[in-house]
């Protein structure tokens, strides 16, 4: 972090391309509860957030939150401990994640498409005392248990969250889906019907928000293995205070975000509901980012804001019915977790009449580091600048001490309030990354001579799905434990509905006959589905260095090379010689 307050001088920058805002926010020394309390006070009766007709206003989701936090000081939840919060995006997030932070305790953040060793590994790593979840997810959680035991496990019923009668429909799709819908009678089931319905509360916890960790954000490293970045309160605080200065068509106390991108990402949980909540604004919950759902849903309740990723974005650009819909509310996008086109951007603009930029960050700052320009130079292909209160150096990829100038590419460092305490008992990874305050991002990246970044290429071999990290080496490590499998490699390959899915590169093992469907379906009954290879592909060998390290970008390039040419129009038919 900067030693003192910067000026215009030491970001020119920020004057010259977005003079709206200063280089420098004010960030209050509080916990994040007590930023958002000070919205319950101000706007109690205000709608806080809208699911599918169901409505909360501020008030009323601080109350819930607060009985829930009693309910889990009950169960022995305390400053320092952590409660795993194994839900899809619903009202139940919000309001279970103040409830945790309000003991003082940490939410650790896990994904509802996890399943298998996914959750087992953040399970055991984080050995959260608690843990939060709807009846449709619990399944999944008891066939773990053996591996990992969570003390008290607060179960809620997806159809609790919905007005009558749509809750009588959500429980027949979920019977007709063969999914459960009964609650579970183990022992160490809580209801949270039961939780929020019991009168009583317990004083906020209070500590220092730089070193209280607010939550634990898990990202995978080169080998697969998660880390748990720890986000402490400042962090998390800083960066909603500085993307909201950022926003400055923002309108506090009226605007209504449509919150479709996941919460179990930061991107989602601090742009699409800190952000909104810390503002005044009213959250329209979607589930998950279903276009045609999510068009009605823009309809209906007429957002001005719509964070998203660009698959999201260019998929509401190719809906041909898109006049049926009232869409000109949107304002304003940010967009994130993977470059944005130039060309889905300009559609989705003429299309909204909003502002689309496209920004920057990662689970270890909070995440946002970079937007470009709401009103000043959007530049084609940049990650935009630094928000306020941040810096960024590109260094040499050789020895990572030397700063690089204008132009030339090497790793992208940030330095800011958003950057994280560090990963969760890994001191040797939070080394790595961490040096003098500065944060190491791993990707390749250029500056321009106006402050512009770049990034070249994406952290080594990672896998970008739909906004979601794949990490080739946690792919592989399921296709070896397939009795018919030799060798394996598993790279990403560009696709236009996901940015990238990936691919794996099989060698069998002698006489096997194994399959790429059957392949396919191992993976998915052990990682979430959208690791498993879209498709597969056998070979004698893989290619690989003098140390025998795969080469994944020869395949990666050959993947590609094949792709194109199977698009490539036949060449014309020539007349034979005369």
């Amino acid at each position: 972090m900067v030693d003192a307050p910067p000026t215009d001088a030491d970001r020119p920058w920020l004057k010259k391309y977005s003079p709206s805002v200063p280089p420098h926010v004010e960030i209050p020394n509080v916990l994040l509860p007590e930023l958002i309390e000070a919205s319950v006070r101000r706007w109690g009766s205000r709608r806080a957030l809208v699911y599918y007709g169901a409505k909360w206003t501020y008030a009323q989701f601080w109350q819930a939150s607060e009985r829930l936090a009693a309910a889990l000081a009950k169960e022995g939840v305390g400053p320092g401990d952590r409660v795993a919060i194994y839900l899809p995006n619903c009202p139940l997030y919000p309001i279970a994640l103040f409830a945790v932070l309000r003991l003082g305790a940490t939410v650790v953040q896990v994904s509802p498409l996890y399943i298998g060793q996914d959750l087992t590994r953040i399970l055991q790593d984080s050995t959260p005392k608690a843990l939060v979840t709807l009846e449709i997810l619990y399944p999944n959680l008891t066939k773990v248990r053996g591996e990992y035991a969570v003390p008290a496990v607060f179960v809620g019923r997806l159809r609790e969250f919905y007005p009558f009668p749509k809750s009588l429909f959500v429980n027949s799709v979920l019977r007709r889906s063969h999914m459960p819908t009964e609650f579970p009678t183990d022992p160490w089931v809580r209801s949270w019907h039961d939780a929020i319905r019991t009168p009583g509360t317990i004083p906020a916890w209070r500590g220092d928000p730089a070193t209280s960790v607010a939550v634990l954000q898990y990202t995978g490293g080169t080998t697969g293995k998660p880390k748990g970045a720890m986000l402490t309160h400042r962090n998390l605080v800083a960066n909603v205070i500085q993307s909201n200065t950022w926003n400055t068509t923002r309108r506090s106390g009226t605007d209504v975000i449509m919150a479709a991108i996941p919460f179990f990402h930061i991107y989602g949980l601090t742009v699409a509901v800190l952000m909104g909540l810390a503002d005044g604004a009213t959250i329209v919950i979607q589930t998950r980012p279903e276009i045609r759902e999510l068009l009605k849903l823009i309809s209906k309740y007429r957002p001005t804001e719509f964070p998203g990723v660009p698959a999201l974005y260019n998929a509401f650009n190719q809906q041909p019915d898109l006049g049926r819909f009232e869409v000109h509310s949107i304002r304003y996008c940010l967009s994130g977790s993977a470059p944005l086109p130039l060309e889905v951007a300009k559609k989705f603009e003429a299309l909204t009449g909003a502002n689309l930029v496209e920004g920057y960050g990662l689970s270890e700052t909070s995440p946002v580091t970079h937007v470009n320009p709401v009103e000043g130079e959007r530049r084609a292909g940049s990650i935009g600048l630094p928000i306020p209160d941040t810096d960024q150096e590109v260094l040499d990829l050789e020895t990572g001490t030397r700063v690089l100038g204008t132009g030339e590419v090497g790793e992208l460092a940030v330095r800011g309030p958003q950057v994280m305490l560090g990963y969760y008992h890994q001191p040797e990874e939070t080394d790595l990354v961490l040096k003098d305050g500065w944060f190491r991002t791993g990707d390749v990246a250029r500056l321009d001579a106006e402050g512009y970044a770049y990034i070249v290429d994406r952290k080594k071999d990672m896998i970008n799905v739909s906004g979601m990290k794949v990490y080739p080496r946690e792919v592989e490590e399921v296709l070896f434990q397939h009795p018919g499998v030799a060798d394996v490699a598993a790279i990403g390959v560009p696709d236009a509905e996901h940015g990238e899915v990936v691919k794996a590169f099989v060698v069998r093992k002698p006489g096997a006959t194994v399959s790429a469907e059957e392949l396919q379906a191992f993976v998915r009954e052990r990682i979430a589905h959208f690791k498993a290879p879209r498709s597969v592909e056998f070979r004698d060998s893989l290619p690989r260095t003098g140390v025998q390290k795969v080469l994944r970008r020869v395949l990666r390039d050959e993947a590609i090379a094949a792709a194109a040419a199977a698009a490539a129009p036949p060449a014309p038919a020539t007349a034979p010689a005369r």
